[in-house]
This record gives C-alpha cells, sequence and structure tokens, in this order.
C-alpha cells in the first residue's frame, strides 16, 4: 500500500489543477496578481484563459509552452486557470476554453489564429510591427464616432443631467490645452456613439467650469469620474483608471452596466409572444415547469418562483431570458424540449439562435439550478436540438392569480325524478 504525506497529497493535487509546471516559460496568472504583472506592464503579453478540464487546452499546452519559450524576450506568455480566478476571466468576457487574447498597451486582441506556436509567433510579431506604425504615424487612431454624441456639461447644467439622472454617466474633465485630452477626443466620441442609449457620456471644460471640477477634485488632465444610475451620491462616484482607448471605455462602460442592471422579470408564458420575447431577444432563454397547481398550491408554488428569481439575479449580467408555464399548459413546448419525464418541477434552457436546448438534470433548487447554469454559461453540458428547430406554438392562456387551486367540483343531480327500474 501507497501512503501519500498531506505535502505531497497537495503537490499532487496542485499538478492536476494547472496544465503548467513550475519550470514552464508559462507564467501563472491570477486574480491577485493579473493587474500588477499584465495591465501594467509596458510589455506585449499572449494571456491563455483555460480550464484544467478541457481537453482542448491540454491539447494546447505543449504548443503553448513551446511559444512561451521561443518568445522569451520578445514577449511575456501568461496562462490563468479560470476555473480558479473567475473574476479576471469575466472581466475579459471568457465564455469559452481556450480562450487566448493579445494585451499591451491596455489594448486587448483575441486571438483566433492556429493553436500552434508558430501561429502564436507571428501574432505576437504583428503586433510589434502595429506599435512601431502607431509611434511613426503620431499615436494610435480611432475608427470613428460622432462629436454630437458626446454631451456637453458646465457648472450651471451638470446637477440636472448628471446627478438628477437615472442613467449611467461617464464624465471626462478636461483643459482645451491639455494634450493627452486631444489624443482622447476621437476615442471619447468612438465610445460615446457605441454606448449611445446605454450609458451616457459627457465632458466638461474644467477650466472654464471650476466649480464641478472643485466639487470632485480634478486634479489633471484628463481625469474621467463614472457616475453610478439614480440618485448620485459623491461616495458613489468612482475614477476611471482604465485604458484611453474607445474599445477599453466601452468595455469598461458595459460592465458598470451590467452591473446596475435589474433583475429579469420571471414571466408566465401567456401566449407566443411572451416565449418569442424572452429567447429571441436575449442570449438564452430559461424555461421552467412548474407543478399543477392541485399538485403544488401556492406556498408551494411562490417557493420554486423564488427560487427562479434567486437564479435570475445571480446571473442577471447574462441578460437572458426568464419564463415559466405550468405543467400541462403547454404540451408543444413540453414535448418539444422533452421536459416532464422526469417530473416536475423541470426546467430547460434554449439558445434560440442555434435552435438548441439543454435540460437540467438535477435537483431543482438553487444549488442544482446554480451548477446546471454555471456549466452552460461556461460552455459545458450537452444540448439537443429543438424539435422542429423552431419555436414550439404556445396555448394562449390565463396568468395565474396567485391563489391555491380548487379542484372541480362534482355536479349535483337531482334523482327526484328519474325512475329506478328494480332490475336490470
Amino acid at each position: 500500500m501507497i501512503v501519500y504525506t498531506g505535502v505531497f497529497l497537495f503537490g499532487i493535487l496542485s499538478q492536476a489543477f494547472s496544465l503548467y509546471s513550475s519550470t514552464s516559460d508559462v507564467v501563472e496568472l491570477n486574480d491577485s496578481n493579473f493587474d500588477k504583472l499584465v495591465t501594467k506592464s509596458d510589455e506585449i503579453w499572449v494571456v491563455e484563459f483555460f480550464a484544467p478540464w478541457c481537453g482542448h487546452c491540454q491539447q494546447l499546452a505543449s504548443e503553448y509552452s513551446k511559444a512561451a519559450t521561443a518568445l522569451k524576450g520578445v514577449a511575456k506568455v501568461g496562462a490563468v486557470n479560470a476555473d480558479d480566478h473567475k473574476s479576471v476571466a469575466g472581466r475579459y468576457g471568457v465564455r469559452g476554453f481556450p480562450t487566448i487574447k493579445i494585451i499591451y498597451q491596455s489594448k486587448t486582441e483575441d486571438y483566433n489564429g492556429p493553436r500552434t506556436a508558430q501561429g502564436l509567433a507571428d501574432a505576437v510579431v504583428n503586433v510589434i510591427k502595429k506599435k512601431i506604425n502607431e509611434k511613426l504615424g503620431g499615436g494610435s487612431k480611432s475608427s470613428g464616432g460622432s462629436p454630437d454624441d458626446v454631451i456637453e456639461l458646465t457648472d450651471s447644467n451638470f446637477d440636472k443631467l448628471v446627478l438628477q439622472s437615472d442613467d449611467i454617466w461617464l464624465v471626462e474633465f478636461y483643459a482645451p490645452w491639455c494634450g493627452h485630452c486631444k489624443n482622447l477626443a476621437p476615442h471619447w466620441a468612438e465610445a460615446a456613439t457605441k454606448l449611445k442609449g446605454k450609458v451616457k457620456l459627457g465632458a466638461l471644460d474644467a477650466t472654464a467650469h471650476q466649480s464641478k471640477a472643485s466639487e470632485y477634485n480634478v486634479q489633471g488632465y484628463p481625469t474621467i469620474k463614472y457616475f453610478p444610475p439614480g440618485k448620485k451620491f459623491r461616495s458613489a462616484v468612482e475614477n476611471y483608471e482604465g485604458g484611453r482607448t474607445s474599445s477599453d471605455i466601452v468595455t469598461f462602460a458595459l460592465e458598470k452596466l451590467a452591473e446596475n442592471i435589474e433583475p429579469p422579470e420571471i414571466k408566465q408564458i401567456l401566449n407566443e409572444n411572451t416565449l418569442k420575447t424572452a429567447c429571441e431577444d436575449h442570449p438564452l432563454c430559461v424555461i421552467s415547469v412548474l407543478p399543477h397547481i392541485l399538485d403544488c398550491q401556492a406556498d408551494c408554488r411562490n417557493g420554486y418562483l423564488n427560487i427562479l428569481k434567486e437564479m435570475g439575479d445571480k446571473f442577471k449580467q447574462k441578460l437572458w431570458g426568464w419564463v415559466w408555464s405550468e405543467a400541462g399548459a403547454q404540451p408543444d413546448l413540453e414535448q418539444a424540449l422533452e421536459i416532464g419525464g422526469f417530473g416536475y418541477p423541470a426546467m430547460a434552457v434554449i439558445n434560440a439562435k442555434k435552435m438548441k436546448y439543454s435540460i437540467l438534470r438535477g435537483s431543482f433548487s438553487s444549488d442544482g439550478i446554480n451548477e446546471f447554469l454555471r456549466d452552460l454559461s461556461y460552455g459545458r453540458g450537452s444540448t439537443g436540438p429543438v424539435k422542429g428547430s423552431s419555436l414550439p406554438s404556445v396555448v394562449e392562456t390565463e396568468g395565474w392569480d396567485g391563489k391555491d387551486g380548487v379542484p372541480p367540483q362534482d355536479e349535483d343531480i337531482d334523482l327526484s325524478d328519474v325512475r329506478l327500474d328494480d332490475e336490470l
């Protein structure tokens, strides 16, 4: 019998959760060291976001290590275990594995080339050429945007437009003579155009409107501040410390937008429009079929709906649609998604663009649904095609009134006028 010491066993488990050994030239990145090593660095970084269980990640490991060795002195090569370090993975919108990004000077590019050492090296060479051309050309250029989409702010309109607004605001405090402000201007305009209708971008000439600049302790130019939605308090205002490209600004703004969105409404499927809106207007739609009201009265049903509300709030940044139906009310839907064979309650998730779905096989509980949806968000879990390759038809039905169900009453029959024969 082999007996492992605690230290030795810990070493085995640690290796099992990492694709790269301590002797590899691949730098191990995590939530705590990522900004210091990568985002605040002047070096070019190639970063892989992986999961230890991912077969494609395991196949890539040897080529990725080879690329790290070949690029020593030219670029840094790192890897993030996205299972363990979800914060940094979420910041970069990682949805599948492996995801590779090239990060330099606050810019981020997706790498979609060959998963070979040569392919990665070629991509780094292209980035180096781009950096050189930008310097020779006098700096980076934005791809366009309308300055009209940037809202001009002053001491007199600031409170009404920004502080009393329900919108998210990013405000640039600038000086007309500031060179960095001039470089930022086209990127600020492009970001304002891209974020139109979602997040508002404003600009305030701090030399002409010194009251607001002083109120927010503006000491250099440009200074960018984030103002959250709703009634704004000084303590809630944040300094923006991100990159100065339109892409960086848009990414930050969309992350803040996702943080502040309201939890989704869990809607009962009453007609075809309810289902179409939930599925076609969102990346995924989560469909639950709850027990019939006679099998699960109001308290029971509200218990399940509260679980769905809890999960909707937890996954609200995914912007999914959430709907539910009573068992038996939508037979075509249940048949198309093979719901009900395991009893009720049941759940399925549809990707309307691909017309594929996945069924909850675990328990209809906070933990069971959380695990199911988390796996889907990481690209795990089995899927199947929706029968008919289209959303199933929906029976128009009345909404639940929130009350207990009442069993149907037997009709009383008056037998006084009925003649009964003694013999059959």
